[in-house]
């Protein structure tokens, strides 16, 4: 596969399934033992992608989104801000939005197999079945949408090509997505979007629990390759501490363990003596 052009992570994934499918075949004594046997082929080591920062995102992100057709704004704009993926995004229907407690259900995706016309699916695992909220700032973006290019059926695609048809992810590249990077300079994956969306909402505070429940991932491992601890991010903490520690340092309510902290925070004990 390599030899062939695939990138390391593809060819380790199909190495993986390969063994996990091989291992099931000894356990049914089909096979004595395993073929697979290379150490470390089936570990993804996957390349660090970009990080937008929040400034970023609004001088980017909405560039893409102010270059593209207009019936591809709404696309770029949840994949970044709700964290979607590209199969989450092509088989939303219009059922699935509701833009006044603004939530998005994601029950299925829109798979592409050679071959084949594209189908829709349930989500790989019932971790991606979910309900995601939409930011406030791209509701508008997507009731325009819904009123100007989907069906008004329930079961209507959101997001179709110009000719009413699924959207298929090799033709949105060609004619959309990198004409766009032409155009605005920018050099980024469809996928790096949802990659940012994550980061935005870890460094708003959500905890592990939450950061997994909005991206449909069932394992911590999964969620954890989504959070980044910026230099930036690490300064927040830092002044976060700061301040609630002056705040509790200067409540006049004077506790022993609030003359305690003053001590050692002035450097200096009752009787004179450093700390």
């Amino acid at each position: 596969m390599l030899s062939a052009g695939v990138t390391p992570v593809t060819a380790a994934k199909a190495y993986r399934l390969l063994k996990s499918i091989m291992a099931t075949a000894v356990d049914d004594g089909l096979i004595r033992r395993n073929p697979c046997r290379i150490k470390g082929a089936s570990v993804e080591k996957s390349p660090e992608r970009p990080l937008l920062t929040i400034s970023q995102v609004y001088a980017q992100v909405y560039a893409l989104a102010d270059t593209v057709d207009r019936r591809y704004r709404a696309l770029i704009l949840l994949a970044c801000f709700c964290g979607l993926r590209w199969g989450e995004l092509a088989g939303l229907q219009r059922a699935d939005i509701d833009c006044d407690p603004r939530t998005i259900r994601i029950a299925r995706q829109l798979c592409e197999v050679p071959g084949r016309p594209p189908f829709l699916a349930p989500p790989k695992s019932d971790a991606g079945k979910r309900t995601v909220s939409m930011p406030s700032m791209i509701v508008a973006d997507v009731s325009a949408h819904l009123d100007a290019f989907t069906m008004p059926e329930a079961e209507a695609l959101v997001f179709t090509s110009p000719h009413g048809k699924p959207l298929r992810h090799p033709n949105f590249r060609r004619g959309v997505w990198y004409p766009a990077l032409a155009a605005t300079g920018l050099d980024v994956h469809f996928h790096d979007l949802r990659h940012t969306g994550n980061q935005l909402t870890a460094d708003a505070g959500a905890n592990l629990r939450e950061l997994m429940e909005r991206m449909g991932h069932s394992s911590s491992r999964a969620a954890l390759i989504y959070l980044h601890s910026t230099s930036d991010r690490q300064r927040q903490l830092a002044d976060t501490v700061a301040v609630r520690v002056q705040a509790e340092l200067s409540n006049p309510d004077k506790t022993a363990t609030n003359r305690v902290a003053r001590v050692w925070h002035d450097g200096e004990s009752a009787d004179g003596r450093k700390p």
